[in-house]
């Protein structure tokens, strides 16, 4: 693959990511009623729900940012991390989370070639 092949096929995985995260962010800050239904039924509020909003959009504009892009992957990836435990926790399906988890560790490294 040619490098700029490989620079197309970074920016377009992360622009894919983007618009999850801002959805699911999204979602959480303006308080949705299906998702407020979901994090009630892990036992998390609504302020600290809108917390967790604030933190992904933190840590997407981080993982956007070619030079703080290392970082906002290890935050992207905890966060994700996080949501997987809850669901097991939960007994609810963790499939979403892992290919999520998959496909920004598989931009990670095609963004970011020192990990």
């Amino acid at each position: 693959m040619s490098q700029k092949t490989i620079k197309i096929t970074g920016w377009t995985l992360t622009i894919i990511l983007g618009l999850v995260f801002t959805m699911s962010a999204f979602m959480k800050l303006t308080q949705n009623e299906t998702a407020l239904a979901q994090a009630s039924s892990f036992g998390i509020d609504t302020t600290t729900y809108q917390f967790i909003g604030i933190i992904e959009i933190i840590s997407l504009i981080l993982f956007i940012v070619p030079r703080t892009g290392i970082l906002g992957t290890l935050l992207l990836v905890a966060y994700l991390g996080g949501a997987i435990v809850t669901h097991l926790q939960h007994q609810q399906p963790i499939a979403m989370a892992v290919i999520f988890q998959m496909l920004l560790w598989i931009t990670a490294f095609i963004r970011f070639p020192e990990l």
